[in-house]
């Protein structure tokens, strides 16, 4: 296999948090095709991530259209020579072909095997998501820097655009950035309310500011923690930010990267605020925190209970793995984060 090629098409996966873990594979990439022009071609809700600072490095970003005649088109306009695929769809193999990209490499799943070039064997056994996408370039023979832990910080424009909307709220006080939605699922969320109770006490017993984050399919979470606030701590409300819905991705990345702890369901937000090098504590319900755990040293909640990891969307009990996380467990997971800055 040759070490350089002139034009290489890299599709990464499709949501933030695996965008995220794949991050440690595209750094092994881009060591190996040191000399080659990178390109990430990466679907909008995630593109932004590869314009700041990552070990992945791309000399190019593609926003992938909707439309899967114009995602072939822009493919063919890049005249790539290499393409690797860290999504498993039969798709995103069919798509490369017709873009005319002579090499195109990948897991050999969904029945897509005739349509790559090198076709690796998906490995079994639970391991995490980001030992995962290292196995496929490891045996591509793209090792590298695959070993690396997930690495982003914020670019100037991005802490700029943050910090416009924290201009009323930065000062001496600990910044405390809740992620209560999750994308896969209610069964996913910790309840609001109790995430409002820890906001509660961050505030009244450490002084703290909160900053509720995520995505518009997140706004109910973030609603139902601003009524618990109306109804029984109005005092402190105005200590509490709500900015779910009203960042960009790149806008995302810079109020994270201003905060002194994330508390997060197992969510695209927890995994950022991992890659930033922010202190995370992590609830975990349904999903199996072995496979998607926060990289790092950070704090992972979970509850004993014979029904987890279900992976289910829904809970069709009780939700007990989420219901036997206290507020007590998470706030002293916060309080011994902001000690440990605070002794630094």
């Amino acid at each position: 296999m040759a070490a350089a090629r002139s034009r290489v098409v890299v599709r990464p996966p499709n949501w933030l948090g695996d965008a995220v873990m794949a991050l440690p594979a595209l750094s092994a990439v881009r060591a190996h095709f040191a000399d080659a022009h990178l390109t990430i071609a990466a679907v909008p809700a995630v593109a932004a991530i590869f314009r700041e600072d990552t070990d992945a490095a791309p000399d190019d970003v593609v926003d992938l259209p909707a439309s899967k005649r114009e995602t072939v088109r822009v493919l063919a306009a890049g005249r790539f020579d290499v393409g690797l695929l860290l999504p498993n769809s039969w798709r995103s193999a069919w798509q490369f072909r017709r873009a005319g990209i002579a090499q195109r490499w990948g897991f050999g799943a969904s029945g897509r095997g005739l349509l790559l070039t090198q076709s690796v064997r998906r490995p079994r056994g639970v391991r995490h998501q980001a030992d995962y996408y290292r196995h496929l370039v490891r045996a591509l023979g793209l090792a590298g820097n695959a070993e690396r832990a997930p690495r982003l910080a914020a670019t100037p424009a991005s802490l700029a655009e943050a910090d416009r909307l924290l201009a009323s709220w930065q000062g001496s006080a600990p910044l405390v950035g809740f992620a209560p939605g999750a994308a896969y699922g209610q069964a996913k969320q910790w309840h609001p309310e109790r995430v409002a109770q820890v906001a509660v006490r961050l505030i009244r017993e450490a002084g703290s500011t909160c900053v509720l984050v995520g995505a518009g399919h997140d706004r109910d979470a973030g609603r139902a923690i601003e009524s618990w606030f109306r109804a029984n701590a109005p005092e402190a409300a105005g200590r509490v930010l709500n900015l779910i819905g009203r960042t960009s991705l790149r806008a995302l990345v810079g109020v994270v990267a201003r905060m002194d702890a994330v508390v997060a369901n197992d969510s695209g937000a927890m995994h950022l605020a991992a890659a930033l090098g922010k202190p995370v504590v992590a609830v975990f319900g349904p999903t199996d925190e072995r496979v998607t755990r926060p990289i790092g040293d950070h704090h992972v909640l979970t509850a004993s209970v014979f029904c987890r990891p279900c992976m289910l969307r829904d809970c069709p009990i009780d939700h007990r793995c989420m219901k036997r996380i206290s507020v007590d467990d998470v706030y002293a997971a916060v309080s011994d984060v902001l000690a440990r800055k605070a002794g630094r």
